[in-house]
């Protein structure tokens, strides 16, 4: 398996054991919303399927990468009236022109303040254009993750918070409560340490 496998698959396990599936990464794509993982990661719903089975990705060097996250663009994001973007709309979305837009798709090589602004407008991760198949599922499975673990865990974000006794006392609470509490308390904590960062350092005397 290459280094770019490595970190999805000990995701791919935590997502096994999340999902009551250890073991069993072939069914990962019967649990997961294989359709949305796709649209955040830019990449085809196929490969998802076959990357969550434990599976490996086409090999594609990074100008045809580049080229095929364009296209992907073109494909899953839509004008409000619901109608693909042009090519001219997204050259002065990236601040250039259509035949520089063109240029760039067919060599793949585009320069780094196009992308950006690409990537920005349609709120993308960064790496978009650039993270290979594997990396890009990683990034898309990481709130995926999250809120399993939170559903599994509900005083998760109480213990992370430092607040441990009272995670302890607080099991008759549902989830959202949950929530809601350690949100209060990363409140409080955040502005005792904004506070204590303020204060003058106390000179103990002998």
């Amino acid at each position: 398996m290459s280094d770019a496998h490595a970190p999805l698959a000990g995701l791919l396990q935590r997502l096994g054991e999340l999902t009551g599936r250890p073991g069993q990464p072939g069914r990962l794509p019967e649990v997961l919303d294989v359709a949305d993982l796709s649209y955040r990661a830019g990449i085809p719903v196929g490969v998802v399927v076959e990357l969550l089975a434990g599976g490996t990705a086409p090999e594609a060097g990074l100008a045809e990468r580049v080229r095929q996250r364009l296209d992907f663009i073109r494909e899953t994001r839509r004008r409000p009236d619901g109608k693909r973007y042009s090519l001219d709309e997204l050259a002065r979305i990236a601040g250039t022109s259509r035949q520089w837009l063109s240029e760039w798709r067919k060599s793949g090589m585009p320069s780094l303040e196009h992308t950006d602004r690409l990537r920005r407008f349609f709120g993308l991760p960064a790496g978009f254009f650039t993270a290979d198949e594997p990396e890009a599922l990683f990034e898309a499975l990481q709130p995926v993750v999250q809120s399993l673990e939170a559903e599994s865990d509900p005083l998760l974000r109480l213990r992370e918070s430092g607040l441990v006794r009272l995670a302890a006392r607080a099991p008759q609470m549902n989830a959202r409560q949950l929530a809601t509490l350690a949100d209060l308390a990363e409140m409080i904590i955040s502005a005792e340490n904004v506070e204590r960062a303020g204060r003058p350092e106390r000179v103990e005397r002998a």
